[in-house]
């Protein structure tokens, strides 16, 4: 990593820069930000980024899954190829930063021989210096955590950023992960609900049909399950779906069920 040149931040810039830190800190506690679309969450963040670290051109954010990285949140869509270029070339800062989970300075022209792609894309875009932090996702019972991607931050300066730059990056990864991690458990409990559901109205289902069987045949309720299932294994279909059948073709006069 190179030197840090620029001039330390005045007390009421560094004063600034909390409050907006701060500010987006206290909105990822409120329980309707989990249940936001994690893109817009990150979006947000993104752009707390900006207004916070004085040099911040543009920031983007960078998601590593099974697919590979991509970029999910961007505040100036014109740079968005300094990181497709390093997703395409498989190297760049950003990329370090994800694998090496170490934040990661990068001014540009230092670095040609080892990122070629990233320096071209920079350059055409008037883009100095870039600084790129990982996101790490707490994992239970797991340590260093699960790599999620980076937040990188774009400097039309070559002296942008130092390290009180820095800690506020790494203060926003890790609202970052808190709102990576929120997400997933909502999306956990959302299944969970789905599923409840559909046992509920599928039992709701079954019930009405046996009834109506249990009434239409004058059978007790353990044959007409016995019945509702035999239909369900010579048709291949669930028995909730069967008894659901059979009660739409109840409710209609003119195509009364085979019961």
């Amino acid at each position: 990593m190179s030197e840090i040149g620029t001039a330390p931040l005045s007390r009421s810039e560094a004063a600034h820069a909390l409050d907006t830190v701060t500010r987006a800190l206290a909105v990822l506690r409120d329980e309707s930000a989990a249940q936001e679309p994690l893109e817009e969450v990150l979006g947000r963040l993104a752009r707390t980024a900006v207004t916070a670290v004085p040099d911040a051109d543009a920031v983007s954010v960078t998601h590593l899954d099974d697919t590979g990285p991509r970029t999910v949140a961007l505040t100036d869509d014109t740079l968005a190829a300094i990181d497709a270029d390093q997703y395409a070339a498989g190297r760049g800062p950003c990329l370090q930063a994800a694998t090496s989970r170490r934040p990661v300075r990068a001014i540009v022209g230092e670095h040609a021989d080892r990122w070629p792609e990233f320096t071209a894309a920079a350059r055409a875009a008037g883009i100095r210096a870039y600084l790129s932090v990982p996101v790490i996702v707490d994992t239970p019972g797991e340590d260093p955590g699960e790599l999620a991607g980076s937040f990188n931050v774009y400097a039309r300066t070559a002296a942008a950023f130092d390290p009180f730059d820095e800690k506020l990056m790494q203060l926003l990864t890790t609202a970052a992960s808190a709102a990576i991690s929120n997400a997933r458990r909502w999306r956990r409990a959302q299944r969970q609900v789905e599923h409840l559901t559909e046992a509920l109205t599928s039992r709701a289902d079954i019930d009405q049909a046996k009834g109506v069987m249990m009434a239409m045949h004058r059978i007790g309720a353990d044959e007409a399950f016995t019945r509702l299932s035999e239909i369900s294994q010579r048709t291949n279909t669930k028995v909730h779906a069967v008894a659901r059948h059979l009660m739409a073709e109840f409710a209609d006069p003119d195509h009364p069920p085979p019961l």
